[in-house]
């Protein structure tokens, strides 16, 4: 006769089973997305594309996922993942506050250069309102994109709260302003893709002049400590 103590381990195998193979399937969605974003660009990226390239219906995409914002919360996720590590690499290898706000600041243009569908999910995200953002997102997912997030900020906020307590820089907030730097540095980002600027050569005639991305960088550097100090 089968007790109750024989079928639980079995029921419990099976459970764990189905976890495992939604996880697996979860992060396979993921990584579709990740490659097209990386492929066409956030704003060509659509549901069914995703689907197609992972060999799934639509409809099982949103099985998993709450909508396209949520899977766009958690390809970003991988992003800053690896943005965390490039940024703890840079910060690492330079000397003194000032010089670590230096390096970070400029692995993260690398960074958001050389993956430019990065900056795009990240302000695609950040164009919703807070509560918008709880309302279309899961609570788990928020979770890890907070995580994610926090992995990124921290060192900066860090190396200000270095700053701060060797005298080099006056800071009220370190975390506003790393949250601070982080948005302006999405739009630097966009400034140096486009590569131009727009100025008035005389009342109402605007000239178009060009900017590379070492300006970009150069810039952003001298903005961040202007700020800091």
């Amino acid at each position: 006769m089968t007790t109750a103590e024989d079928r639980a381990p079995a029921t419990d195998g099976r459970r764990s089973a189905a976890a495992a193979r939604r996880r697996a399937r979860e992060a396979e969605i993921i990584a579709a997305t990740r490659r097209l974003f990386d492929e066409r660009g956030v704003r060509d990226a659509q549901i069914e594309d995703v689907a197609r390239a992972v060999g799934i219906n639509r409809a099982i995409v949103y099985r998993h996922f709450t909508g396209k914002e949520e899977l766009f919360a958690l390809t970003l996720v991988g992003y800053l993942d690896e943005l965390r590590d490039v940024l703890a690499a840079a910060g690492s290898s330079a000397s003194g506050a000032a010089t670590k706000v230096a390096a970070t600041v400029g692995a993260f243009v690398d960074y958001g250069v050389a993956h430019p569908a990065f900056a795009d999910c990240a302000l695609a995200l950040m164009r919703r309102t807070g509560p918008e953002l709880f309302d279309e997102i899961s609570e788990s997912a928020m979770l890890r994109l907070g995580r994610a997030m926090t992995g990124c900020l921290s060192i900066l906020t860090e190396v200000i709260e270095e700053g701060a307590a060797a005298g080099e820089f006056h800071v009220e907030n370190p975390t506003l302003l790393a949250n601070t730097l982080y948005a302006s540095g999405l739009g630097a980002l966009q400034l140096a893709r486009v590569g131009i600027t727009v100025a008035e050569a005389t009342p109402g005639v605007p000239v178009i002049g060009e900017v590379s991305v070492e300006q970009v960088r150069d810039y952003m550097t001298t903005a961040a400590l202007a700020m800091l100090r």
